[in-house]
């Protein structure tokens, strides 16, 4: 539901009693290790959320045998903070790390082995290693032909995974034959007003924008936001999501009122559900600032463009490219000033 706050409470007092209850190196202690993390992952605490998944890892290396498949899992986890710290290499190195206790522990085609496949390839895509990404997820997806049922919403989010690597290759007709095939077993898969169908609405629409074809890409997201309505509580997330890439493409119609207006929505939704640091924010400072500048108003656009800096600063590693943006993105409307 988006609710942080609350999860990590409940989280946490889970931990308090198995505490208390358990031998200390109990498999359950790790368990609640890890969903804390998996809670402060979602919330951008990135080195709150490693710290946890560790904590959770040290405890399984003593309680569980060394290739059992809940090692992968900690390992996948700790893989996944990585990847959104920017830290590839690392990300890499524990996906590997995951995918090889798998291949002893399970069988060759196990779901959960898809899942090390899809997590690599997700690595590969952040580093712009394309073709190293199309392959890995190719090896998901032919896994879960022979593991799942045809309509199994693993396939979906496998085609999903495609599409996005032939989105950023710039082959849109590509990505969104794969986007749609995606949608396809969404709908069957799920009811009407399920988060996923919203996500598959939301991914057509950014191929259609990147195209250039505004109407269809404004359509896609306003149908995506529609669900999120429906399907989420009023601050989450994904509702902030929508608002941004509707604003998006307002913004490059020209239509700036409507943009600032998508923008500040997606700002106050990020500033209820997300820490004040969550790069999120970031993006949101960023594109009100750009939308100010796009109008000529150029102290709120820096403004607005050094409050996304400075959370870029603080959260993320020096050599992110998004530091080097947000920065150049300031010096642009100074030189305008």
């Amino acid at each position: 539901m988006g609710e942080y706050s609350k999860a990590l409470s409940s989280h946490e007092r889970a931990l308090e009693i198995r505490k208390i209850a358990l031998p200390s190196n109990h498999p359950d202690l790790a368990s609640s290790y890890g969903n804390i993390g998996n809670v402060y992952i979602n919330m951008g605490e990135y080195s709150k959320a490693l710290s946890s998944y560790e904590r959770s890892l040290e405890i399984k290396k003593i309680a569980l045998p060394p290739n059992h498949p809940d090692l992968a899992g900690s390992y996948n986890n700790i893989g996944m903070v990585y990847d959104n710290m920017g830290e590839y290499s690392k990300a890499l190195s524990s996906h590997e790390r995951a995918l090889e206790i798998r291949k002893i522990a399970l069988p060759s085609n196990h779901p959960d082995l898809a899942s090390s496949y899809g997590n690599t390839g997700n690595v590969y895509i952040n580093m712009g290693e394309y073709s190293k990404a199309l392959s890995s997820y190719e090896r998901s997806l032919e896994i879960q032909k022979i593991a799942l049922p045809p309509n199994h919403p693993d396939l979906a989010s496998s085609y999903n995974n495609i599409a996005s690597v032939y989105y950023n290759m710039g082959e849109y007709s590509k990505a969104l034959s794969s986007y749609e095939r995606s949608l396809e077993i969404r709908k069957i898969a799920f009811p009407p007003n399920h988060p996923d169908l919203a996500g598959s609405y939301n991914n057509i629409g950014m191929v259609y924008d990147n195209m250039g074809e505004y109407s269809k890409a404004l359509s896609s997201y306003e149908r995506s936001l529609k669900i999120r309505k429906i399907a989420l509580p009023s601050n989450h997330p994904d509702l902030a999501s929508s608002y941004n890439n509707i604003g998006l493409v307002y913004n490059k119609m020209g239509e700036y009122s409507k943009a600032l207006s998508s923008h500040e929505r997606a700002l106050e939704i990020r500033k209820i559900a997300l820490p004040s640091n969550h790069p999120d924010l970031a993006s949101s400072y960023n594109n009100i600032g750009l939308v100010h500048d796009n109008i000529g108003e150029y102290s709120k656009a820096l403004s607005f463009l050094e409050k996304a800096h400075e959370i870029d600063r603080k959260t993320l590693p020096p050599n992110h490219p998004h530091i080097a943006q947000s920065k150049r993105n300031i010096e642009d409307v100074k030189k305008k000033m």
